[in-house]
């Protein structure tokens, strides 16, 4: 079992990295005191029960019934349904009350990190509407299949430009050098993305509105498909 792995995931779920490992002790050992996760855990008992009540209050944990207090783990498929379901209904407030952002000319944004940049192509993708254009490794594109999967499914226009065939369905796949951390992403010709993925936290990227600097991108790539296009037909 991957504890480092399995922790993180719980902090992403609003744990404290000591909540989320007394929380995996409970799994492992079932209702235990506070005394009890003090040993097991090598943490103080101060902290422990600390450690416990945050995750009571989280709803991670409950307190059993008898003469001495113990503590039970929630279900982690329980605790995390409910941790989604409490965060759609705060998204749809936030959606509803918040002040209307004021309206600017499209610049330019840098995202960095691989983590933000992901975020900022499948947001790109689950908002398409109409066609979506894209350059990238096929290592990295599998990182996005099951947006894709969805785009497909929605009747949107896909191309992609890649090193090696892919099975995105209904896609126009073309072949081309392997540009390795390289990505460019355009989508309904208004958006584009453009920079490094797969870099951990020194990936880039430039993301931009800007509509001549879409159209530049946008024409680059044409030029891109009408060469690998010219070539198929030089080696027919």
């Amino acid at each position: 079992m991957d504890t480092k792995n399995l922790i993180e995931h719980l902090v992403a779920f609003g744990l404290t990295g000591q909540e989320a490992l007394v929380y995996l002790e409970l799994f492992r050992s079932g209702k235990s005191t506070g005394y009890e996760i003090s040993k097991l855990t090598g943490i103080s008992r101060s902290n422990a029960y600390k450690a416990l009540d945050g995750l009571t209050a989280k709803g991670a944990a409950c307190v059993t019934q008898g003469n001495v207090k113990k503590y039970a783990p929630v279900g982690i498929e329980e605790f995390c349904q409910n941790k989604i379901r409490n965060l759609s209904e705060r998204r749809e407030y936030l959606i509803e009350h918040m002040p209307k952002e004021k309206e600017e000319e499209e610049g330019y944004i840098t995202i960095r990190s691989d983590e933000n940049i992901l975020d900022k192509v499948k947001n790109m993708l689950e908002r398409a509407e109409k066609r979506v254009y894209i350059s990238m490794c096929k290592n990295l594109l599998q990182q996005i299949e099951p947006e894709l999967q969805k785009l497909a499914e929605r009747k949107i226009k896909i191309v992609i430009l890649t090193d090696k065939s892919s099975s995105v369905p209904n896609a126009k796949i073309y072949q081309t050098q392997n540009k390795k951390n390289q990505i460019g992403i355009i989508t309904d010709s208004s958006y584009v993305l453009t920079g490094e993925l797969g870099k951990d936290k020194e990936s880039t990227c430039l993301y931009s509105g800007q509509a001549n600097f879409v159209q530049v991108f946008k024409d680059s790539m044409k030029n891109e498909i009408r060469l690998i296009e010219l070539g198929v037909k030089d080696r027919k």
